[in-house]
């Protein structure tokens, strides 16, 4: 099947689209909340491992001045070697200032102390709060964070005696490593997961729309020409049932409709012919009525003419009978079309054979291809034909020459065949009334050449229409669909 072509994006690409924004979004917002959390509990981890490693810092140096009531002159030297130890055993340095602020010894060089004297600002919010303060600032020189955590060391008898200093260096690095590594894997498995759903939204977009489409088909293919209206099968107890059960039961009642516009239609039809053949019929009766009268009202025997005046009244009355067979025969002819033996043929061949008939006529056949192929019944074809040929032929003005052009044209996905005149024409006033049965502007004729013509026409779902130009000529144009 060609694929149709849509303005804009169609419903396929709507939906492969919509459902891959879905997962997209999805991984990306999994992805950020990922990173947040991991973030998250980084921070928190760092704190509580800051938070014990300043607790073990400070039960150290509680423990070492606890056995005596310390004071700050006297740190020095109570502290001066537990201090290493300290350290080492925490795993960073250890910096005491007195309540002033000023330095008073670590487990560093004094020299490699930047910081001798405390700010004024840091000093009396760690008085002031009598607990642990934290200020967080960068490391240029080591490309890392450090939190500054400020404590109040208390001798046994809970009198401050200095401010504790523990810097505690940390960088982003571990977080960051471990986020890359769960970065890989994420990636790894969403790439998998992207792949997947492109596979399936494909699929089922796919699987959407075909079914749509064919449904589409199904739809565009109903008309009333159509002799059978064929329901949808779909086993799926989906959304899509319910459409199926609506078309097939809109389906029934087209068909319902149509078979009772068509036997409307028929009595219709049958009441108009049968005034018809009546009216037909009724012509001739009249003048053999009075023909009969009027011989037996002069009937002579002894007349020496009687032979020739009966041999006369003979000939009037089988004319008037010819007259009425040939009415019957042609209402017969209108009643019941011949069933329809389609073949595939070649128009052109086909159409110069059915004009053999016409040899005496100017007609002229033209055609856009050499061969035009059509499905059809010859007989149907040959009515159709002679029909509009003959209507044509009748029309011919009597000091004028007549000629006829009948055109053969095979246009994308339809079939023309064009009988064109440039006899007398058809009226404006009559040229709404030209397929009707009854109806003819000639003086011979029943009326039913066209009528025909324009009913087998449409059993092949094509159309018949005409144009005229009142004293030029007539165009009837036959259109069918290419059914090749």
């Amino acid at each position: 099947m060609p694929l149709t072509k849509y303005k804009g994006y169609s419903f396929r690409n709507r939906i492969f689209w919509a459902f891959l924004t879905i997962c997209l979004l999805s991984i990306m917002g999994t992805s950020a909340l990922s990173y947040f959390v991991l973030k998250s509990n980084s921070i928190k981890q760092s704190r509580t491992q800051l938070q014990i490693q300043s607790e073990a810092s400070m039960a150290y140096l509680d423990y070492a001045v606890s056995h005596q009531q310390v004071q700050t002159g006297d740190l020095k030297n109570v502290l001066e070697n537990k201090i290493y130890e300290i350290s080492d055993i925490n795993k960073h340095d250890v910096i005491l200032y007195d309540l002033q602020g000023d330095y008073l010894l670590s487990n560093k060089d004094e020299n490699l102390i930047l910081q001798k004297k405390l700010p004024l600002g840091i000093l009396n919010k760690v008085l002031r709060k009598d607990k642990r303060v934290d200020i967080e600032s960068y490391d240029e020189k080591n490309k890392s964070n450090v939190t500054s955590s400020y404590l109040v060391l208390k001798n046994n008898m809970l009198v401050p005696i200095a401010i504790v200093y523990l810097p505690f260096y940390h960088s982003d690095g571990s977080y960051f490593e471990l986020f890359n590594k769960y970065l890989n894997f994420f990636i790894i498995l969403n790439v998998l997961l992207i792949s997947f759903s492109v596979w399936l939204s494909l699929v089922m977009s796919k699987q959407l729309t075909g079914t749509l489409t064919k449904f589409s088909d199904l739809i565009t293919q109903i008309t009333l020409f159509e002799k059978e209206l064929k329901p949808i099968k779909y086993f799926q107890n989906d959304e899509l049932s319910s459409l199926v059960k609506s078309y097939n039961k809109m389906i029934l009642q087209i068909q319902n409709q149509k078979e009772h516009l068509s036997a409307i239609e028929k009595e219709d039809a049958w009441r108009s012919m049968a005034k018809q053949v009546a009216h037909e019929v009724k012509n001739p009766l009249t003048p053999m009525k009075l023909t009969i009268q009027n011989f037996e009202r002069k009937f002579d025997c002894e007349d020496p003419d009687i032979h020739e005046k009966v041999k006369k009244m003979s000939q009037s009355m089988v004319s008037q009978i010819d007259l009425v067979a040939s009415v019957a025969t042609a209402f017969s002819q209108f009643a019941q079309l011949p069933d329809k033996n389609d073949e595939v043929i070649n128009l052109n061949q086909q159409v110069k054979e059915i004009l053999y008939i016409f040899s005496d006529e100017n007609i002229y056949i033209h055609a856009n291809q050499t061969n035009i192929e059509l499905k059809i019944d010859k007989i149907y074809l040959s009515r159709i034909i002679i029909n509009l040929v003959t209507n044509a032929v009748q029309d011919k003005v009597d000091d004028r020459k007549s000629i006829i052009n009948v055109d053969l044209e095979q246009i994308n996905k339809r079939i023309n065949i064009t009988v064109e005149d440039n006899g007398r024409g058809i009226p404006a006033t009559m040229i709404d009334k030209i397929f009707e049965p009854n109806f003819t502007s000639k003086n011979t004729g029943m009326g039913l050449g066209l009528t025909m013509a324009k009913k087998m026409v449409l059993e092949y779902g094509g159309d018949l229409v005409v144009t005229s130009d009142e004293d030029r000529g007539s165009r009837f144009t036959v259109t069918f669909p290419v059914n090749v």
